[in-house]
């Protein structure tokens, strides 16, 4: 864990304690009266003021049980009203600090208000599970609404209603169809009996006609049930009594059904029923539908009661215990990042996803990506070497991206396209891609090497460069050869045909040329032996000057990297990243050097002592010296033709001392005699033809 200094300060009322997290000065939650006074917390001192709801490595239902606009974040505002409501909920606010799934009964404080409606709809739960216990817990939940969903897909069953004394017995269902069935039907024949009552002259207008039987005579009478229905029910009478017998072909089963159910009944061996009491048997069927109605909608009423208290007690302990378990956990993570700079293996930050196994490290601090366009736009201002990644998972057949901040060892073998291995929190393996690299420093040491290596890059590809050039123009040469020579075997005169010789043409010998390119050789040459005569000089004038000029050197190629990476490596803050994923950062999240080598861990190796057969032999020691020399006084040589050394009085030219102005008789005194000129020797003339 990073190193704290524990501070003692008051923000508002309360006496808060501070200390130096991740090089930052932050606020530390220890107890419970820490979390019961949050509320008095100045924001500005809160490390996040918004983080996403998806895509972290906590219980997704806890954060979306404390958003409460339903908006995907989780804002300060929320993080305090949860703080309150718990802390009201409990006798020992220090019980928060315990991430436990389980409350026993006797720490709820049933003197405030939500205690006293916490503890009721616990003992409920425990209640209708059928134990007796002092605690509840999430398991209890769980299983309490398990068995609420069930109880819920069962309503019909649960309300249906159940009666000792029906009217018919076991046939009273089947009795009050055939009734419903049959109800129109004689109603409207007792109203044709009632109209021959009025007047017998209209019997036969009421009653089926000769004239509609022999309309269909013809056809096949089965299959004109449909037309048959349509005729009275039976042959109306002035008695207004309905026959048990003699009815409507068409209705005949209907109406022995009402007849052995219903009518055989309550009026047994009777050969007719009045209207009166056809009336009596229905009125008793209605009767008992009704009743039927009556208690249903009133078990259904209980019902929805009874799951509706049952569904509240579930969502109030639930709500309760998600909080209870998660809610400390989420102030490391939000009020301070106190899980992210312990570095214990258990307790990670809740942004980092798993691990990325990549050219022999491991890299701790992996992120998921939700939007790979803003974090192009801020994750650069990190100062982090990240590595973007695409991962696919053949088990989950699911696919996501990751960003992985490489915070130690060099980058030689690191490139787009480079295969590595993700593994999640649960474990689980991922193919890995890398899809984008954010290139900065990852330590002073590297920066130190790293002006070399891009020499040396430099050199070998110029090479190999200038290798591929002459290849291809020696490619090119003899294919031109090849070609010409074809073409003039092609072309070759006929047989005894005389053939022009060549004409060679002579190129005129440019004396001059050659006397001004052995002039700058010989310059060149001289201004070589000159610096290698005062680098002697100067090495040899005192002991500790070979130590000084390789330090010089030293400082001078390699300096302004490690400068440029030192102050780099001050600045690094991965809260752009984060920003980028959806979270507000209110302070800096920094990632310094040294916390920054816990975050990646490299492979270690141990001392092989067998000899490996097929080991690349080894260079003699003085060739090794003498390269070095090469390449030291190369760079010698370099500094010192371009005046850099002149601040270690190194200089390439010595600056001329000011003339003193003598007195004319002394200027005349010390000015020699002129040397008779010489005569100019002759030139001699070469004719070149």
């Amino acid at each position: 864990m990073a190193k704290k200094s524990i501070i003692p300060g008051k923000a508002g009322s309360y006496n808060w304690t501070f200390a130096s997290i991740g090089g930052v000065t932050r606020v530390t939650i220890n107890s419970g009266a820490d979390i019961a006074h949050l509320a008095e917390l100045d924001q500005k001192l809160w490390t996040v003021l918004s983080c996403p709801v998806k895509g972290l490595e906590f219980d997704e239902t806890t954060l979306q049980l404390m958003d409460t606009d339903s908006d995907g974040k989780i804002r300060v505002n929320e993080v305090v009203a949860a703080s309150q409501w718990l802390c009201r909920s409990l006798k020992n606010h220090d019980r928060i600090l315990d991430g436990a799934d389980s409350i026993a009964l006797a720490d709820i404080n049933e003197a405030d208000d939500n205690g006293a409606a916490l503890l009721a709809s616990a003992k409920r739960i425990l209640a209708r599970k059928g134990v007796d216990a002092d605690s509840v817990s999430l398991a209890d939940v769980v299983e309490a609404k398990a068995a609420f969903d069930e109880k819920v897909k069962s309503k019909d069953d649960a309300t249906a209603v159940v009666f000792d004394e029906r009217p018919y017995g076991d046939n009273t269902d089947d009795a009050i169809a055939a009734v419903n069935a049959l109800k129109d039907k004689v109603a409207d024949y007792f109203m044709r009996c009632k109209l021959i009552a009025f007047d017998e002259n209209c019997a036969d207008a009421v009653d089926v006609s000769v004239e509609k039987i022999q309309a269909i005579s013809e056809m096949n009478l089965a299959t004109c049930s449909d037309k048959i229905a349509d005729y009275p029910l039976a042959r109306p009478n002035k008695d207004m009594k309905l026959r048990l017998t003699g009815v409507n072909p068409a209705w005949q089963a209907t109406f022995d059904k009402v007849k052995s159910m219903a009518l055989d009944v309550d009026y047994p061996g009777t050969d007719a029923v009045d209207e009166a009491q056809w009336n009596a048997v229905c009125s008793k069927l209605d009767a008992y539908v009704a009743s039927l109605a009556d208690d249903k909608s009133a078990k259904v009423e209980n019902f929805d009661k009874e799951t509706a208290e049952e569904d509240a007690d579930i969502k109030l302990v639930d709500k309760f215990l998600h909080l209870y378990r998660d809610f400390y956990k989420l102030l490391k993570n939000y009020v301070t990042f106190a899980d992210f700079y312990t570095r214990d293996k258990a307790k990670l930050a809740v942004f980092q996803c798993g691990q990325l196994y990549i050219d022999q490290r491991c890299l701790d601090l992996c992120i998921k990506v939700s939007d790979m366009g803003k974090q192009a736009e801020s994750a650069t201002f990190s100062g982090l070497y990240l590595l973007y990644c695409h991962c696919v998972s053949k088990t989950k057949a699911a696919e996501m991206d990751i960003v992985a901040a490489l915070t130690d060892g060099d980058i030689d073998d690191l490139r787009v396209g480079k295969n590595a291995v993700f593994y999640d929190r649960s474990g689980q393996d991922w193919d890995a891609t890398v899809t984008k690299i954010v290139d900065n420093p990852i330590s002073v040491r590297q920066a130190f090497w790293a002006p070399y290596k891009k020499l040396w890059k430099f050199i070998t590809d110029k090479i190999n460069k200038n290798a591929a050039e002459k290849e291809a123009k020696q490619m090119d040469n003899l294919t031109a050869k090849a070609d010409t020579a074809t073409n003039n075997l092609a072309a070759k005169p006929a047989e005894g045909a005389p053939a022009e010789a060549p004409v060679e043409k002579k190129t005129p010998f440019d004396i001059a040329k050659f006397a001004g390119i052995f002039a700058a050789i010989g310059l060149a040459l001289g201004a070589l032996a000159a610096a290698l005569a005062g680098l002697g000089a100067f090495l040899t004038a005192k002991w500790y000057n070979v130590i000084l000029l390789l330090a010089v050197i030293v400082i001078v190629v390699s300096g302004p990297s490690m400068f440029i990476a030192w102050t780099k490596l001050r600045r690094r803050n991965l809260g752009p990243v984060l920003n980028a994923n959806g979270w507000a950062i209110n302070a800096q999240v920094r990632v310094n050097t040294a916390f920054g080598a816990t975050l990646t861990s490299l492979a270690k190796y141990p001392m092989v002592k067998m000899p490996d057969p097929y080991a690349d032999k080894k260079m003699a020691w003085w060739k090794k010296w003498l390269i070095t020399l090469v390449v030291l006084g190369g760079i010698f040589c370099a500094l010192y033709f371009t005046n850099t050394l002149k601040y270690v009085g190194l200089p390439f030219k010595k600056e001329q001392p000011e003339a003193v102005e003598q007195p004319a008789e002394a200027a005349t005194e010390a000015t020699p005699a002129e040397a008779p000129a010489e005569e100019p020797a002759p030139v001699a003339e070469t004719t070149v033809e």
